[in-house]
Parts: structure tokens; sequence; C-alpha cells
């Protein structure tokens, strides 16, 4: 959410800003919508200060035996009582009403965040690793995990319907790997806390990682009110929610392996054929919490810890700074690893490093106490993918497959799969 008083003191820049994001200007409507409240509590203030004035004026009259200024004074505590009820529910109104339009409003794109409309205007800042060479054409991650009998499409649809699977022996061991083996990596070697958080969550939790209310159609809820995990960004984010931290503590990082749920809204015929796309799957998230002075030097050593992942894998990727248009709604910046797909032929992205600002710490009320310096500040928020572990199963069999249709095991991974080396066709 964004500062109501920097709105105030700088409208245009707001504007300025929503028109980068290709948004409609809504500083006019802020500015009434503040003032009106602003209107109410003074006059609120006024109607309490005149009340108390007032009621020690009554024990003075009295005092002077001056009855018919007790009685009048009586009379207008007695209306200032009857008022401020309608007061105070009016001012409530427009504080909602002011806190609804700011909730729908995104984060300020950074200065250096690339303006355009959509993904054709991302800027790419690096390719790394040598794309595999075949001397047969590479087959899709379905193609190869059907011909090997161990992604199940049509088992997983009578069960559940479209976009899920089940995967069986040692792919199904091999996904496994992947999310433990990330895990080890950011903890052991990347300083991160692991955390295995709830999957359900309130709705203050999902407001408070900019989930709600804008994205509620993207998310499944339960028939008693909880939200279904999106990504582990939602609990591990939250876990500073209304808390004052020392400086000291300062980053926190978190990470966790978790099933995500997302409906897709949206979606209808894109990626239908195979794993990029499904409604449940498997991703490991870091998040870290810090001082506005080191955000943006944590979102260099988070997209770093992502790259480590595949850097290990073995797996050819790009990096790319998500432009204005396509950048998530909390961020202020985004880039983009993108892995390489054989089977594709083409990009595409396995992890979303994004800095948030203090965006999120104010719907959280997530803050500080600086060592130095007066009164609390926000803390800033970083999320990423480390990484989606389906979206690897798939970059592993596409880049290490053979040409009998079998996959070669990443030397990494291999401790993970108990000696396993090859994953061929099950007997």
């Amino acid at each position: 959410m964004l500062d109501v008083r920097w709105i105030r003191e700088e409208p245009a820049a707001l504007d300025r800003a929503l028109a980068r994001r290709r948004a409609e200007p809504r500083a006019a409507d802020i500015l009434a919508l503040d003032e009106r409240r602003r209107t109410l509590i003074a006059s609120l203030q006024a109607m309490q200060e005149r009340r108390n004035a007032a009621s020690k004026e009554i024990g003075a009259a009295k005092a002077a035996k001056d009855e018919a200024r007790a009685a009048a004074l009586m009379a207008e505590v007695t209306e200032l009582k009857t008022r401020m009820p309608e007061e105070e529910a009016a001012l409530k109104a427009a504080e909602a009403a002011l806190d609804a339009v700011l909730a729908e409003l995104p984060n300020v794109a950074l200065d250096e965040v690339p303006e355009g409309a959509d993904e054709k205007d991302n800027l790419e800042l690096r390719q790394v690793g040598a794309r595999p060479m075949f001397d047969f054409t590479p087959r899709q991650h379905f193609e190869l995990g059907e011909a090997m009998g161990l992604m199940d499409f049509e088992a997983a649809s009578k069960l559940s319907g479209a976009r899920f699977v089940v995967l069986k022996g040692a792919l199904a061991r091999l996904e496994r790997a992947l999310g433990q083996f990330m895990l080890d990596l950011h903890v052991d070697k990347h300083g991160y806390t692991e955390v295995q958080p709830p999957l359900l969550v309130k709705d203050a939790a999902a407001y408070g990682t900019a989930q709600l209310p804008k994205f509620a159609e993207d998310l499944f809820r339960t028939t008693d009110g909880f939200w279904l995990i999106p990504t582990a960004e939602v609990p591990l984010t939250n876990l500073v929610r209304e808390q004052m931290l020392e400086e000291a503590v300062l980053p926190l990082r978190f990470t966790a392996l978790t099933p995500c749920f997302r409906s897709e809204a949206g979606s209808a015929g894109r990626d239908t054929r195979g794993m990029l796309r499904q409604h449940q799957f498997d991703k490991v998230e870091m998040v870290s919490i810090t001082t506005p002075e080191t955000a943006l030097e944590e979102h260099e050593r988070m997209t770093g810890c992502a790259e480590a992942v595949l850097k290990a894998l073995g797996l050819p990727y790009r990096v790319v700074t998500l432009c204005t248009g396509d950048m998530g709604f909390a961020s202020q910046k985004t880039y983009d690893i993108e892995v390489w797909l054989p089977g594709q032929d083409t990009f595409r992205e396995i992890s979303s490093c994004s800095v948030c600002g203090d965006f999120q710490a104010r719907r959280m009320n997530a803050r500080y106490r600086p060592a130095e310096g007066k009164g609390p500040r926000y803390v800033h928020t970083l999320n990423g993918s480390g990484i989606a572990v389906g979206r690897a199963l798939i970059a592993v069999m596409e880049n290490y497959q053979t040409a009998d249709g079998a996959v070669m095991v990443p030397e990494v991974l291999r401790p993970y799969m108990g000696g396993i080396t090859k994953i061929e066709r099950a007997a």
C-alpha cells in the first residue's frame, strides 16, 4: 500500500507512476477521499474538545448558581453526544473508502525499471550456460514422461480435472530430490532459515502480501474462509506482520518448500499440455526482510541465490528485468529467470525475484526500530522463487534427455536419488 502522505504531497508523481504501469490516474479521487477523511477527523476532534470544555463549564455554572446556563450547557453536551456517533460512523466509512482505493493501487516502479506494455518490452540482462546440442529432435517433457509411463495426466484428470498430474516412480523421486536439493542449498550455503508454514491463511495474511483484494479470483478458498496459499511468500512474509523489530536482527531470510495452489484464472487455452501451468505445484520460496538502505543489494543477492540453483543443475538460462507493464502488482522491480527448454525451443520463466519496498509492510504494519535516528520505520520486503520445482523438473527432463527417450540425472541430484543415474521407461 502506498503512503497517503506522499500522494498528498506529490499527486502528480502518483499519476506519472500509474501511467508508467498503464493504469488510469487516481490522484484526484484519492485527494478528495483524503480531504473528506481529514475534515471528519477535525470535526470529531472539535466536538470532543467542545464536549469536554462544556462539561467543565457545567460544574462552574452550578457552582455559581447559574441554573439556566448549566441547563443550556447540559443540552449542548447531550446534543454533542448524539451527533458524535454519527460523525464516528461517517469517519469510519470515509477511512474504509480511502483504504479500498489505496488497496487497488499497484506499487511504484523504480525509475530504473524499463517502461513497456508486456513481456515483449522486458530487458534481457544476461544469458548463462550453453544450450545442449542434440543429434535428434528433442521432445517436450510430457512426451518423455508419458512415454516412460511415469507422468499420467489422464489419471490426474479423473481424480481432479484439468491442470493436474500424477508423477510415478523415478520421476516422482526426481521432483522430491529437486525440492530437497534446493532447500539444502539455500539453508546451508545461502543462510536462509527453513520454515514449514501453514498452507491455509486468513484474509489478513493474503491482504498483507497484496493477493487480496485484487487477485481473489486467482486463489482457492475453503468453505470456512481460509485461502490456500498461491506461494509461500504469503505466510513467510507475514511472519513479521504487526511486529516491531530491532534493526540488529535484519535482514531476516526465510525459505520454505510448499505446495502452491492457483486457479489460473484468465489462463484458458495457455499451456494446456504438460506441467507448465498447474493448479497445484511445489515451489521453494525465498523471503527477505530488510532495511530500506539494504533492499536493492538484497535483491541482487536473492537473484544470485536463485541462479545458483540452475548453475548447480547445469541448466542454461537468462535473466531479464521486467518492464512496468509486466511486473507484479506489489513489486518495485522484478528480475525473471527463464530456463531454456529444448522441447519448446524457447526460454520459460522459472523464478521471479522482486523487491517490494515498504508496500507490503504498510499493509502488514511491519516495522523496525533503527539503531540510530528517530522513530520506527517500515521494513522492506523481498520475495523470490528459489525455484519452482515442477518447472525445474521439466527443464531437467528436456535438457538431460537422450535419444532413446531416457533422462540422465544431474550429478548434483544423484545423492538424493539413491544412486539412480538414468530414468528410463518403467518396466
